[in-house]
């Protein structure tokens, strides 16, 4: 699978031992998602959010309004770098207040100035 957007939310195995693959949403800019030159692209890994579980001051929660099978909390601190074959299907895609709800969250994870 090579053809996905920056902001899509894609199925990607993160670890080879790991069982099932991870929704993760691709931050990567359009120029380097359209290179297929450029095999590097960079992703939020999300998680399935437990009933019990709360969103932590570095996370997202995303749902089936973006194409996720059931809620699921992307950390905005931690941001990932995985080979674009590894993406195996685009899932949905992240809707413009939710984008912007993700870029409000890594400036002040990173407190980045502005």
């Amino acid at each position: 699978m090579t053809s996905f957007r920056q902001w899509d939310v894609v199925r990607v195995r993160l670890r080879p031992e790991d069982r099932d693959e991870h929704f993760c949403v691709v931050i990567s800019p359009e120029e380097i998602c359209a290179d297929e030159r450029k095999p590097l692209v960079n992703i939020l890994a999300g998680s399935t959010k437990r009933p019990a579980q709360t969103a932590g001051p570095h996370e997202i929660p995303l749902n089936g309004a973006d194409g996720l099978e059931r809620l699921t909390l992307f950390n905005c601190s931690h941001f990932s770098q995985i080979n674009r074959a590894k993406i195996t299907t685009v899932a949905g895609r992240v809707g413009p207040e939710r984008r912007r709800q993700i870029g409000r969250k890594i400036v002040a994870t990173y407190r980045l100035p502005l």
